[in-house]
């Protein structure tokens, strides 16, 4: 989508599941959940709240909140083969250096439900298209219900999922995206076919420097993303670019961030994924210099940009003045119908994990469609 008569908003996907949502989630991922239906049907009322409460806030395209799942890549384990056990955490390099601060960082988030992160034993392949299918019924019914002015939904890109689920199988890399991307293209293609717009999530071709790959060199990493992107490309083949989003994010943390990767280093191999609409972070004060990179390289004429105008880790309140002086940014750079206003990332990538109050988030989205509003009027008013 383009902004043709006005810019835009969206955000990045999850957002915090109400506190029985996540009881619910919980008694699931403990085999204590009394009826699959009682699941599904409680999740499709809240998708329907959800997005009435985007609506709301001013959020021209919504999602579901992520809500059936307790985390926006932990979630293929129920829905394919192959994974098992559990993984070592592997903390950001940034973390390393500031135990004090890791230390505190745990304490923030030790309401987030137990995240499982089982490894890759066995050869991954479909195992259960239910959850799928329960998720697409449930948002379809929502936007049908509530009419926004557009509608997308979440899914793993096969790097990010390697990120999490470590190989344990494959022994190769390379191998294990292949059999990821074949395996994940029909629920890509199940979300475009519903009448949504995909957003693919790709926290591994920036965060992934600083955490499973901390231990490489900026060329070694590099390889890894182009891999990525290639398994990426393969398994969106066939797929109107136009209806693809990508998610672009160094993790959704309130932390140092001084390994983060620049932007400047991996924006020429961002750009060769197929995806439209590149989401990323652009408010934070690690991140927000960045949009000199999209001043100074040569954008695809098709990319349409949705940088982040709001952070999703503070607290803060972003003025609606200062969000629309983001967006302006953005749209002296590439034209006001190639910008849609986002958030950096989700309001709770993990469920039970936001570290931002879900009152506070709303007002945070309130306050981007209000700067996107007064974006408009300047930006409309000139041309």
């Amino acid at each position: 989508m383009r902004s043709s008569d006005r810019i835009l908003t969206t955000h990045v996907g999850s957002l915090p599941r109400p506190d029985h949502v996540c009881d619910l989630l919980l008694a699931k991922e403990r085999g204590e959940m009394a009826s699959l239906e009682d699941f599904d049907q409680t999740v499709a009322k809240a998708v329907d709240a959800i997005v009435t409460r985007q609506m709301q806030a001013g959020v021209d395209i919504v999602s579901d909140g992520e809500f059936s799942k307790i985390g926006y890549a932990n979630y293929v384990k129920d829905r394919l083969t192959g994974f098992s056990g559990d993984s070592e955490r592997i903390p950001g390099a940034d973390l390393a250096e500031f135990p004090g601060f890791a230390k505190m960082l745990g304490e923030w988030r030790k309401n987030a439900l137990p995240l499982p992160r089982p490894c890759c034993t066995g050869e991954i392949a479909i195992k259960d298209r239910a959850p799928l299918q329960a998720d697409l019924a449930a948002f379809s019914a929502a936007v049908k219900a509530q009419r926004p002015t557009g509608a997308f939904m979440n899914a793993a890109s096969p790097g990010v999922i390697a990120v999490f689920q470590p190989d344990r199988f494959y022994g190769d890399h390379s191998r294990y995206l292949e059999a990821l991307a074949t395996a994940m293209r029909e629920e890509y293609a199940a979300i475009v076919e519903a009448g949504f717009m995909l957003q693919i999530d790709c926290p591994d071709l920036a965060m992934g420097r600083h955490t499973i790959f901390q231990d490489e060199d900026d060329a070694g990493f590099l390889k890894h993303a182009e891999a990525q992107i290639e398994a990426l490309n393969y398994a969106l083949d066939g797929l109107p670019l136009e209806r693809l989003r990508m998610h672009l994010c160094w993790g959704n943390y309130e932390g140092p961030h001084h390994k983060d990767i620049p932007l400047e280093k991996i924006i020429h191999i961002v750009l060769k994924a197929r995806p439209q609409t590149l989401l990323f972070e652009a408010s934070n004060p690690r991140h927000a210099h960045e949009w000199t990179v999209f001043r100074d390289v040569k954008l695809p004429e098709d990319k349409i940009l949705a940088p982040g105008c709001i952070d999703s880790t503070s607290n803060f309140i972003e003025h609606p003045e200062l969000v629309a002086q983001r967006i302006e940014t953005f749209a002296n750079i590439v034209g006001r119908e190639r910008v849609i206003a986002g958030s950096d990332c989700g309001f709770s990538t993990f469920a039970g994990d936001g570290l931002v109050d879900a009152d506070v988030a709303f007002a945070k989205l309130g306050a981007l469609a209000r700067g996107a509003e007064i974006a408009s009027e300047r930006l409309w008013a000139v041309r």
